[in-house]
């Protein structure tokens, strides 16, 4: 039964978890709220705080599992795509840690790990249980990141569309700047959709072709409407904050599953899920699931603390590559722009 440990330290959280026989025994995350006064992740700065961090971060995932460091059978990290001076902290310290314990490594690829956030059981739920059957679409939506990606299994992934420019995290946090909502913004926007007429304004859907998306011209459409609304009534965004964040919330959540719906009805795949940190976005759940029983889909939604960065889903995915004898040697460095799903870089 393989024990690892699996530290994530890509953007601005310093995560660590324990997998062991496929069952997530700690969980541990310790945000950075350093960022929030600058309305962004400031790179230097959340290297910094990694390095702060992660022992504490390491040492509380081992001790919350009841697993000892000297019980490890591999310790795995995010590779990338990233941040580099954060990913250098935790590639650093977890190829130190693994050389002095004598164990090996395993690379994950960031996005990789939001795949495989699907399989993640609790402690009492054995992996067998958990997680669609292949083949399965993922709609894959972060600020950083948007595209549907196709699972023949566990560690092999096509991407059927994805991104030409923006991500649909960044629309969102865009929208909450322009809206002069602090940092992170996403998640204020779904706060204060709540209540919100869906109706109330249009924004255009961008016409992309196959299953690819593009947010610029969303974006720049959602500045000029504030710009010529408030030009006309200064307090127009205080009065209709819940039904401008609704209507732009609309648009960017039916935008997705009209392209994930696509991607169902050519490719034949009814098993279907989102990962990622706007995986966490309300609307998107309950549209989701609604369109599950329009459709007949089978759809898989990761619980919310599995969404966002976290270890456990570098666990996950480790396991996954532990179990098909996927190690790394010691010439592997933080790989910032990983092209996924390239991965033959990261697997030998």
């Amino acid at each position: 039964m393989s024990k690892i440990l699996a530290i994530e330290s890509s953007c601005d959280d310093t995560a660590a978890s324990i997998i062991s026989g496929g069952k997530i025994l700690s969980n541990i995350a310790s945000s950075q709220k350093i960022h929030e006064k600058y309305g962004g992740v400031v790179p230097e700065l959340a290297s910094r705080e990694h390095q702060k961090n992660i022992m504490h971060v390491v040492q509380t995932a081992l001790d919350q599992s009841g697993i000892s460091k000297n019980d490890l059978d591999a310790i795995a990290f995010t590779q990338g795509p990233g941040l580099l001076g954060s990913l250098l902290v935790g590639v650093s310290f977890a190829k130190a840690m693994a050389q002095g314990l004598d164990i090996p490594i395993i690379t994950v690829d960031h996005l990789e790990a939001h795949l495989a956030a699907h399989f993640i059981a609790s402690p009492a739920i054995a992996l067998a249980a958990a997680g669609p059957e292949f083949p399965f679409l993922c709609l894959l939506v972060s600020g950083g990141h948007t595209m549907i990606v196709k699972m023949d299994n566990e560690t092999d992934f096509q991407v059927l569309g994805r991104t030409t420019d923006d991500a649909a995290g960044e629309a969102f946090d865009k929208s909450a700047k322009i809206l002069g909502l602090p940092y992170p913004g996403g998640p204020l926007v779904d706060r204060n959709a709540k209540g919100g007429n869906i109706k109330a304004f249009h924004f255009p859907e961008p016409d992309v072709p196959g299953y690819d998306f593009s947010f610029s011209g969303l974006k720049t459409s959602f500045l000029y409407f504030i710009r010529d609304h408030v030009k006309a009534d200064p307090d127009f965004v205080q009065k209709h904050m819940a039904d401008i964040c609704a209507s732009y919330q609309h648009r960017i959540v039916t935008y997705l599953l009209s392209q994930l719906h696509k991607a169902s009805e050519e490719t034949g795949i009814k098993q279907i899920g989102i990962s990622g940190g706007v995986a966490a976005n309300s609307y998107l759940r309950e549209m989701l699931k609604a369109k599950e029983q329009e459709l007949g889909w089978k759809v898989y939604i990761p619980a919310f603390e599995y969404c966002t960065d976290n270890a456990a889903m570098v666990a996950m995915a480790a396991k996954f590559k532990y179990d098909a004898g996927k190690f790394a040697g010691p010439q592997q460095i933080a790989q910032p722009e990983i092209n996924f799903p390239d991965l033959s870089n990261i697997l030998n």
